[in-house]
């Protein structure tokens, strides 16, 4: 999806314009992937815009940078402030923010504890990321034939560049074959999650969702959202291992992200999930999910961080 610029971009400590906010070719983590970073959205509320669960992304940002033992020479407020301000400075009431952590230029080699850390936010206008047409009908999902990371491999709970990759092949081969998405499976065959996404089953008015620390998924903070709406509803929710029937018997299936939001599954490698529809539970958490993002659950107003 293009993006469309904004006027500010904060970078190391200062909003430079958009057009300025460049590195040099040699940036470490151009080389080797040692960069981490979130995927936050700003909604318009009636007291303006608000973004989602700020402290929660900023908190994990940090906490994949410790993991890749990248040392943020930025505090939590300090975060949580440049994401505001660059909000503010791009005068839109709805965008997708990008906050960055990367090692700069300077140095070379595998060896990244040399280097000097840089960070930066940007913030554009990004509609649905799986399309308005697939909130509403549902997408057609592909099975991957590219593995989840193992997380004896690489520490999967970072939310990494590098790791991106993983996601992107299986992006790719879904793309390729007419599918709208893809969902990766662990090497021995367990569910995982979506390219960019955490993925939940509805069985018997039951949610179902993969056991992240068995799978290697990212703990998303829109499934942790989730979690909380859909029992508030009065449905239980619990971590499973699951298997790729277990997809393709599922009553409904849904994926959630902050790109895609809540978006249903209408069918898994060609096979109907449920009525081939979104179902009643799938269409209960988006319509709670929507009024909270918005501020018009007082329920969930503790989630928003308003800009101005």
């Amino acid at each position: 999806m293009p993006i469309t610029p904004t006027p500010k971009i904060w970078m190391d400590g200062e909003l430079v314009d958009w057009g300025s906010a460049t590195v040099h070719v040699l940036t470490h983590s151009l080389h080797y992937g040692t960069a981490v970073f979130e995927g936050i959205r700003a909604y318009p509320t009636a007291s303006g815009p608000a973004v989602f669960r700020l402290r929660d992304h900023v908190q994990r940002l940090l906490r994949s940078a410790h993991l890749l033992a990248i040392e943020v020479p930025y505090s939590e407020d300090e975060l949580v402030e440049a994401v505001k301000s660059t909000v503010a400075a791009s005068g839109l009431d709805a965008c997708y923010i990008r906050p960055l952590v990367y090692l700069g230029y300077g140095e070379m080699g595998l060896n990244p504890l040399a280097c000097t850390v840089r960070a930066c936010v940007a913030v554009w206008p990004w509609g649905a990321y799986l399309g308005e047409e697939g909130i509403e009908h549902g997408i057609r999902l592909k099975t991957s034939s590219w593995a989840r990371i193992d997380p004896r491999t690489l520490p999967s709970a970072a939310k990494a560049t590098g790791m991106y990759i993983n996601s992107s092949l299986a992006k790719v081969e879904a793309v390729r074959a007419g599918y709208d998405e893809a969902v990766l499976c662990t090497a021995d065959g367990y569910l995982a999650e979506g390219t960019g996404e955490n993925i939940f089953l509805v069985r018997s008015n039951e949610l179902l969702t993969p056991a992240v620390s068995a799978v290697g998924a990212l703990e998303g903070i829109t499934a942790r959202s989730v979690v909380t709406i859909a029992r508030d509803l009065g449905y239980e929710v619990r971590e499973a291992l699951l298997r790729r029937s277990d997809l393709y018997l599922a009553d409904e299936a849904f994926l959630t992200g902050t790109a895609a939001e809540v978006v249903p599954v209408a069918s898994a490698d060609d096979r109907a999930v449920g009525t081939g529809r979104p179902g009643p539970v799938t269409r209960a958490v988006q319509e709670v999910f929507r009024s909270a993002v918005r501020g018009e659950a007082d329920r969930y107003k503790d989630w928003l961080d308003h800009v101005r």
